[in-house]
């Protein structure tokens, strides 16, 4: 089982870099981030033919997440139930396994109110994953704009004081491991930064001025299963990438 987490930051913009991943990687569940659509727009009909059953919660300029699966796709669950009208979080359950796409707030500054609302939002996922069926196997994957650690930081020093790198940011992740889920990548790559995103500017690509904050959160037991996890960087090259590359992990289930 080869599962994917992806911001591709406009589906729109994306669509031939994705449908092209998907042709040559062949991912049975891909995590989808930033899909920047409606549902009338979203391309189900592509996806479709391609082997995909898809599910969407859109929001149209802003956010927006989704789930396709090769191997079914049941139980679509939108939102946290309750009031927040903001298009970040999708789970579903495919060959057995619950799954769950995650645009994680940005928080902005850490004087802003969106900074807030990104920790109120961290809790909620923390609230879900602790009532969950620990029976089946879990997989929480998305962008979660949150560098776990130093190492998920190409210079530590120019994120003091700023998002991405604070404690309390930090803390809602381990609140997450508390819960008995396990930092997929960096449990099978202890030591390399394995960056998910790069800026735009400033050819920080090619420099490696990266982030690691695309992250796979699984239980313990499919842990286990796990043959290994890396960040498809060939993904984020060429002409109008997404800022983000994919993040994969694949499973003997």
């Amino acid at each position: 089982m080869k599962v994917a987490t992806w911001n591709v930051n406009s589906l729109s913009a994306r669509w031939p870099r994705v449908e092209s991943w998907l042709i040559d990687q062949h991912p049975d569940v891909v995590l989808i981030q930033e899909t920047k659509q409606t549902d009338v727009k979203f391309p189900f009909a592509q996806l479709e033919a391609l082997g995909y059953e898809s599910a969407h919660y859109g929001q149209g300029q802003w956010n927006g997440v989704a789930i396709l699966s090769r191997i079914g796709l049941s139980d679509v669950e939108r939102g946290f139930g309750d009031a927040d009208a903001e298009a970040r979080i999708i789970g579903a359950t495919t060959a057995g396994v619950r799954v769950y796409s995650c645009y994680v707030p940005n928080g902005r500054a850490i004087d802003n109110p969106h900074y807030q609302y990104k920790l109120e939002w961290l809790s909620k996922l923390h609230q879900l994953v602790e009532r969950r069926d620990r029976a089946r196997h879990i997989v929480v994957g998305g962008d979660f704009n949150v560098a776990p650690t130093d190492l998920d930081c190409y210079d530590p020093s120019v994120f003091v004081g700023a998002t991405h790198v604070s404690e309390a940011e930090r803390d809602a992740l381990r609140a997450l491991e508390r819960s008995g889920l396990v930092d997929l990548t960096r449990a099978l790559n202890p030591g390399e930064p394995c960056y998910s995103w790069w800026d735009y500017r400033n050819g920080s690509f090619r420099r490696g001025w990266g982030l690691r904050i695309d992250l796979l959160f699984v239980d313990r037991d499919l842990l286990d299963k796990a043959s290994s996890s890396y960040v498809d960087r060939d993904a984020r090259k060429g002409e109008k990438p997404s800022d983000h590359a994919p993040v994969v992990g694949e499973f003997t289930i």
